[in-house]
């Protein structure tokens, strides 16, 4: 790599960071990467190594692998402890500085619990393989600890699973218990049974899935309910504890026991904004303009979930994979024709449509001018995450995954792993 070229550092290998990376490798300058992971995360099937349908290697590739025969890009592992504006470098927690001419900030988010965080060790959220196991460890457990107790009382909390949040990472949480409660284990045991499970979806909106159009959110709750799920709608938490979850909704307050507590209800973007000195919304996102990059510096760019940026209508744009994609992609042609002396429309971002999953044969999918629900979405959503998947041993690992699991109604990755510290 050339010392005397443009330098472009990029904060996190996510969807947007190694979009942006991937991008410019024909261009002129040297990238960057750090992450403090060794690994690209396809968070999208991330719930579905909790329900244990797939392992973690499956949905995860080495970022050095991925970009191994860019001969501009090096990566680096590191976590980020500042960002030194004036001096132009990176400031990482073993003390190394690294210089930048382009900064592009794409470190992502992390659960936010609205002002309770002391939830969080009893209401785990799901952003990353080491959630994804705990997780996974937990509703395992809880049917291995109900087959051991004869206490009625506590066999039910046990085998009483509640998702608080019905966004896609809810709705299909929700979905993939039950059909591990109801089919991939329900022969396992000799004195429980598995599909006696109550899995509950509390939602404080008024149904699940509002990025949706209400018609598919009511397609969505009638397969939600097909599989057993109990949808609670209207419901706010106000207590979540060892216990289990209380709720109030429109007849009061409602105490629920509970073994199991999963959090999907909200997210905080990562310390971006103070690393750049920059006053986010309330959850965090840092505010850029519409090409992408702060007011004041237009070489410092925020991308992905790390950033507030608005539609075309004037909405606030979701923090999905698609969106970190484009953001990426548009941030490194910006990059390339700035240096050739060229000028860059601002970002506009491409709908090309919501997907998500329930269970087998059920999902939804928004497209604007179609909208499906049933088979023909759910197989259109295998498709397009079978797609995005990064690596060919990943993509035939998953697809031979699903194979097995829809014909022989198992899933392979049933592993209690790890330690209740």
């Amino acid at each position: 790599m050339a010392g005397d070229r443009h330098r472009v550092v990029i904060l996190g290998a996510g969807f947007g960071g190694l979009s942006a990376a991937k991008a410019l490798a024909q261009a002129p300058v040297d990238v960057t990467v750090i992450d403090r992971r060794n690994y690209h995360l396809f968070q999208p099937l991330l719930y579905q190594v909790a329900t244990a349908a797939l392992s973690p290697s499956d949905i995860a590739a080495p970022i050095r692998a991925i970009l191994r025969g860019q001969a501009n890009s090096r990566v680096l592992l590191g976590r980020i402890e500042a960002v030194d504006r004036q001096a132009r470098d990176v400031l990482l927690s073993d003390g190394r500085r690294i210089p930048f001419d382009t900064l592009v900030v794409a470190t992502g988010a992390r659960h936010a619990y609205f002002g309770h965080d002391e939830w969080e060790p009893v209401a785990p959220g799901l952003k990353k393989i080491e959630d994804a196991i705990d997780i996974r460890r937990r509703i395992l457990l809880a049917f291995e600890k109900a087959e051991m107790t004869t206490d009625p009382a506590a066999r039910q909390r046990l085998l009483t699973f509640a998702v608080i949040g019905a966004g896609p990472t809810g709705v299909e949480l929700v979905g993939a218990i039950a059909e591990l409660a109801k089919m991939a284990v329900a022969a396992d045991f000799r004195d429980i049974d598995p599909r006696q499970a109550r899995i509950l979806l509390v939602e404080a909106a008024d149904r699940a899935l509002t990025s949706f159009p209400e018609r598919l959110s009511a397609k969505a709750k009638k397969q939600l309910e097909r599989l057993g799920v109990e949808l609670l709608l209207g419901a706010k938490v106000t207590r979540c504890d060892e216990a289990g979850i209380e709720i109030e909704d429109g007849t009061g307050r409602h105490c629920i026991p509970a073994a199991t507590v999963l959090w999907a209800a909200g997210v905080q973007a990562s310390p971006a904004g103070k690393w750049l000195g920059v006053e986010g919304d309330r959850v965090g996102r840092v505010p850029v303009t519409p090409h992408l990059h702060l007011p004041d510096d237009p070489n410092l760019f925020v991308i992905g979930d790390t950033a507030l940026v608005m539609g075309a209508d004037g909405k606030q744009l979701p923090g999905v994979a698609p969106v970190a994609k484009q953001e990426g992609d548009y941030v490194a042609r910006l990059v390339r024709l700035r240096l050739a002396g060229k000028r860059v429309k601002p970002f506009a971002y491409r709908n090309y449509g919501n997907l998500a999953t329930i269970g087998r044969k059920a999902a939804v999918a928004d497209f604007g001018w179609i909208r499906l629900s049933g088979t023909i979405a759910w197989l259109l959503w295998g498709v397009v995450h079978i797609f995005f998947l990064i690596g060919f041993r990943n993509r035939i690992f998953v697809l031979l995954s699903w194979l097995w699991a829809y014909f022989s109604f198992h899933r392979g990755s049933r592993l209690i792993t790890g330690s209740d510290n």
